[in-house]
Formats: structure tokens, sequence, C-alpha cells
């Protein structure tokens, strides 16, 4: 058999995607509730716009999403049916500090989720908790401007000992920032991020980096203090950048892009800046402020194991001239003519999932854990709701062969996998709800409507069958 017997089978969510309840239990405002649907999603995500608070121009997914807030025992019951060992979901911040500067929690955002993890247990699933899938409150933004601020590592601190405290023998699996490295790419979105005029952006995304990659490694320091039980990874949007030809220049380049990438999962994992990032820092004149002990913080505190999500390789050219540009997880990359694409152009590439184990596991030497991975398509339901979702079920099965041949062939250390939206939700990327991932079709639309009526799709008996089996039974 070719995955370990405790392999952590499982489906992943975020907070701002699918628990909606915006505005109840207490809860503040966070930046990824002000992301609006439409054309202005990508400005106001990459901080080129300024969206602070709702307006009565913009439809706002995250108001609502798909009412998780409220509906989470009927969701988590269908996880539960389909054999779900793990469940990877996130915290909203404020949720739990509504400004994200008190002193005192919020406990009815306490209690929400320690009854969600109570139910996960019922159905003998283990919560894989994501502290902050992008989330930062809309005050600690407004007062002082995010990450680009040292004080919100004290911000941050409050938060996890107040998680690690109250979720102790509840929570033993904990991933500090989803996709750190999409901060350089939309640092609205990533961090709650704005650029002021004249400001440097370059040097301001590298300075906040630095403060969550502190903040990161104080969280691992005092969930290991708490509970020596706890288990701290950290989270990257990964995927090789593959060279466009065989020149030298080219795959230089695709160097320099997975390196990119790379630098945040390299202070996580080895604890140190790496020599090509400071270099590259120097070259462009950017000296992140750092405090006595940051170094050392960063050193003694590595992470326990490295998740990533997988979507699409990419493509990279030294000559500019060539850009036929394919569509990707907020990423840019040339097309690859030998890959065929799904409806929103994003490329898909099994082989590329092995690629990037070998990879990763190859440069780090950790256990590894795919923590999203998985087909976003234009569902059609029959009238009962049934997907006939096929074309998904190829998707993951040719995904999790990859999957299989790193660990059986390659020795890849993988402790498991958790596909992206099991259950619909709100896109990250462009805000739709008819861009869909999961297992369980709910009734609504990219403008707001529907019953939000849950039903299983084709898909869910499949993957009941592949977890039933280990990764076995693929058929």
């Amino acid at each position: 058999m070719a995955f370990r017997k405790d392999f952590l089978w499982g489906g992943a969510t975020a907070a701002n995607q699918c628990e909606g309840g915006y505005n109840e239990g207490g809860r503040g405002l966070a930046n990824v509730d002000v992301i609006p649907y439409g054309k202005d999603r990508f400005p106001v995500m990459a901080g080129e716009m300024k969206m602070l608070d709702f307006d009565d121009e913009h439809f706002y997914p995250a108001k609502e999403a798909i009412d998780m807030y409220h509906r989470y025992k009927e969701d988590i019951k269908l996880f539960g049916e389909m054999g779900f060992k793990t469940y990877r979901l996130s915290i909203g911040w404020s949720r739990i500090f509504p400004k994200g500067d008190e002193e005192i929690p919020n406990e009815e955002g306490l209690k929400f989720y320690e009854d969600l993890f109570k139910e996960c247990h019922k159905y003998g699933i283990e919560p894989l908790v994501t502290i902050t899938h992008f989330d930062c409150p809309i005050h600690l933004t407004k007062e002082y401007g995010s990450w680009k601020n040292r004080k919100l590592i004290t911000f941050y601190e409050r938060l996890c000992r107040t998680l690690f405290t109250r979720y102790k023998g509840l929570v033993r699996y904990w991933l500090t920032f989803n996709e750190i490295n999409v901060l350089l790419h939309m640092p609205f979105m990533g961090a709650g991020v704005l650029f002021e005029e004249g400001e440097n952006k370059e040097a301001v995304k590298y300075q906040a980096a630095h403060h969550e990659l502190v903040a990161s490694a104080l969280a691992t320091k005092i969930a290991h203090e708490i509970d020596p039980e706890n288990k701290v990874g950290c989270m990257l949007a990964a995927g090789n950048t593959y060279p466009y030809s065989c020149k030298p220049e080219d795959v230089f380049k695709s160097i320099e892009k997975d390196r990119e990438n790379y630098f945040f999962i390299d202070v996580q994992s080895r604890g140190e800046y790496p020599p090509y990032a400071l270099k590259m820092m120097e070259r462009k004149g950017i000296t992140p402020k750092m405090e006595e002990g940051d170094l050392k913080l960063l050193k003694e505190n590595t992470v326990d194991f490295i998740s990533f999500s997988y979507y699409s390789s990419r493509v990279t050219s030294s000559d500019e001239k060539v850009n036929s540009s394919a569509e990707g997880n907020l990423f840019g990359s040339i097309k690859n003519p030998y890959l065929k694409a799904s409806e929103w152009g994003w490329q898909i590439d099994p082989l590329g999932l092995r690629i990037t184990l070998n990879t990763m596991y190859d440069r780090y030497q950790k256990p590894l854990f795919i923590v999203e991975n998985g087909l976003g398509a234009v569902d059609i339901p029959d009238e009962n709701g049934y997907v006939e979702d096929d074309y998904r079920i190829d998707y993951m099965r040719e995904h999790i062969k990859a999957m299989k041949d790193a660990v059986d062939i390659d020795g890849v250390d993988l402790m498991g996998y958790t596909s992206w939206g099991c259950i619909d939700l709100v896109s990250a990327s462009t805000g739709e709800m008819k861009k869909r991932y999961g297992f369980i079709y709910v009734d609504r639309d990219n403008e707001g409507n529907g019953t939000l009526r849950r039903s299983k799709k084709k898909s869910f008996y499949w993957y009941k069958k592949v977890i039933a089996s280990n990764g076995e039974d693929l058929e």
C-alpha cells in the first residue's frame, strides 16, 4: 500500500469563502469581507484600489458565502459520511478579536469554533486549522497599516496563545499563514496591506513578509510550549516553474521564479534567510528592519511539516516576446502547449504535482502535506441537485496517482491530502460561485441567489471510496 496507514484524507475550506455571518456573533470586519465580486476585485486584492468598507455599488460574496456559520453541522455530517480523516478549515481572526488589537477575546467566536471542532471529533475527523487564511481585521489595516507594522506580531501572538490554550486537546494540526507568498502578488487580499503614495512597494512587501515570518516562528514556539503534541506547518502556493525552452537563460529564469516563492518556506523550514534572497534585497536597496532576537527566533522555531496548494505548474521565459499567457492562481505564466486547461484557463498537470512533491522533499526533507488541490468547473445539476462530475473525478484520479508515485516510487514522506473546496464555496480569485470545486453542490449563484441547499455530486461517492481504500481504489 502506497500511503501510510494514518494518511490524512479530507477536504479544505477557508472561513471567508464559506462561513458568512460576517456581522454575527460579535465578529468584526476583515479585509477579506470587503473584496467585491466583479471588475474591481483584482484592483482591490492588489491594494491598488482602496476599499475598507462596503458600498452600495458592489456585491460582496463573503458576507453570506454559503452560510456555513449556521449550517456547519449539516456540512460536517456530510464530510463524516465521506469518511474524512481530517478537515482543513480556517479561523476568522475578527471572530476572535473583532478589531484585532483587543486584550480580551470574543467568547462567542471562541465558542463557535469549539463547537465546530467537537462536531468534527464526533465523526472521527481531525481538524487541521489555518490560523489566518488571508484574514486581517480591517481595524488593523486602518489603524496600523496591517503587517507593515511590527505591532501586528503582538496581536497575532495574542490570537495564537488564545487559540492554542482554548483548543488544547481539540486541535493538534496548525498552519500559521495560508499561501504566505501571496503577500507578494496580492498584498491587500493576502495580508491587508495597502500602499501610500510614494512608498517603495517592494520594500513594504518584504518588511511585511519579515513581520509575518517572525510571527509564524513565534506561533510555532508557543504551540509547542502549550502542547508538545501540536504539529505546526507552513503553507505555500506551490507549483514548479518550467523553462519555456532548454535555452540556459530560460532555465535560470525558472529557478529565479521558483525562488520568489520558496523564499518564505526556506525561512520557515530552515530557519534563516537564504543567500539568494539577501542578495536580491541588497540589489534592490531593500533592508527590512529587524529587531534583536528575530533571527534567533527564526532559527530555533522551524515548522514541523510543510503544506502547500497545488493547482498547476507554470512556465517562464527570458525572452519578453514570448508571452502567450495562461490563467493561473494569482500567478502569471506562459501557456504550456503540452497541457490541457480548465474552463478558467488553469493548466492541468498531474505529473507537475509529483515534480513539485519531489522538489520540495529534496529541498526540505520534512513531511509534506497537500492541503489544496482540485478542479474549478461549471457544474450543471439535475432537478435533485445531482451533478455528473466525471471531469472532476478524472482530474483528482490523475493527481492522486501522481501523489502515489511520489510516495511509492520516489520515497516522498506525505502526511495527507485535503482537496480544495470539498463543498462548493466562493472562489478566492474571481469571487464566483459558478467556479465550483466541491463534492457537495450548493444552490447559490454569482449574484448571491439560491436556496443554499446542499446535494451530493457523483464525486462525493467516488471520494468516499478512495478514502475507504486509502487511495487504492481510484476507479
